[in-house]
């Protein structure tokens, strides 16, 4: 079958390859893949910026499809069912993380798309456990979105909760900062976008998206715009989407004291400087959200059947398999919203 791999460390070293196609055994099913999304994660592997633990990979791992065979041991899921899966292949399933499912946590995972083959292909396996039989409300385009979706579910919904009456602050209009933003209107929250200048298309699309107010922070002042709208007293809660350090030092001053700052987005950098001052005076409740949990898979694809995501408007450019290099330089050209491979 046809297949996009990372064949070694390094910038690129990636191609279009013929590899055998997998069978389904034991818990395992097959799934014919439809869409996947191109992630932030799988630019930075595209560009030699991860140590990926196992080389060579086939990518990607935000997908849909359809089940084509079941092992053995599969009780549930059946041949023809639409389906989106979790990114989690295996765990150590003894570690108190994944006792309390938190597979995210779980030292010993490994990931479709990282450790085992994931889904720019044109047929990916999955486990059972990690598959989720779609509701027909939800095309298996839209469905390509709900990893990411999840993510922002588990910043917004598990790792903090988010009430009608707060007022949000995100930083970051990329695919999740977007994404966030809806996960965070949905539950009837007040929401502020900020940007910057070159981000005004899609701060613009947020805003046709119902999300309150935009801020290019290049041109205006986001501490005004915030203290006007929250009667001085800073935002209830911060999520952080775009792994900015600048971005994250002007949020810390803009929280109200007993806030919450939620850090969604990854720092090219382990360490950096922060304005710790803030934390400590405003009394902040400084957060870390790492990827998503099965918990949040349900929450994301209830938003999606609910129609609370405006998936038309996120989806911007689709490619076929074959041109799957066509889809990273539109990503890495940064004027498409969310780009999909069709498999």
């Amino acid at each position: 079958m046809k297949a996009v791999m990372k064949n070694e460390v390094g910038y690129d070293n990636m191609s279009l390859v013929d590899i055998p196609e997998p069978a389904a055994k034991d818990d395992k099913v097959k799934i014919k893949v439809a869409y996947t999304g191109i992630c932030g994660s799988d630019i930075h592997t595209f560009k030699g910026e991860y140590a990926n633990p196992t080389l060579p990979v086939v990518l990607g791992h935000e997908f849909s499809g359809v089940v084509v065979e079941v092992g053995t041991d599969v009780k549930n899921v059946k041949v023809g069912d639409r389906v989106t899966s979790q990114t989690t292949f295996t765990t150590c399933g003894e570690c108190e993380y994944c006792l309390e499912k938190d597979y995210n946590l779980c030292s010993n995972r490994k990931g479709l798309g990282t450790q085992i083959n994931g889904s720019f292909a044109e047929y990916v396996i999955s486990r059972e456990e990690s598959v989720h039989v779609l509701p027909e409300e939800i095309s298996l385009m839209a469905a390509s979105l709900t990893e990411p979706l999840a993510c922002c579910v588990h910043a917004a919904l598990e790792k903090t909760t988010v009430n009608q009456n707060d007022k949000v602050l995100i930083f970051g209009p990329g695919p999740i900062g977007l994404l966030l933003a809806q996960v965070v209107k949905a539950q009837g929250a007040f929401v502020i976008l900020s940007g910057i200048t070159k981000d005004m298309p899609r701060l613009e699309l947020a805003q046709s998206m119902g999300i309150d107010v935009i801020v290019d922070s290049l041109k205006e002042n986001l501490e005004e715009v915030v203290l006007k709208h929250t009667n001085g007293y800073g935002v209830d809660k911060v999520f952080e989407c775009s792994g900015a350090v600048p971005a994250l030092n002007q949020g810390l001053p803009l929280v109200k004291k007993k806030g919450t700052f939620v850090q969604v987005g990854l720092f090219a950098e382990k360490l950096n400087q922060q304005n710790q001052d803030s934390i400590i005076q405003r009394e902040i409740t400084y957060i870390g959200s790492r990827s998503q949990k099965p918990s949040s898979w349900l929450l994301a694809l209830d938003l999606l059947k609910e129609n609370k995501i405006a998936v038309d408007k996120m989806v911007t450019k689709v490619v076929p398999l074959e041109d799957w290099r066509e889809g990273f330089d539109a990503v890495m050209a940064g004027n498409e919203i969310k780009v999909l491979v069709e498999s």
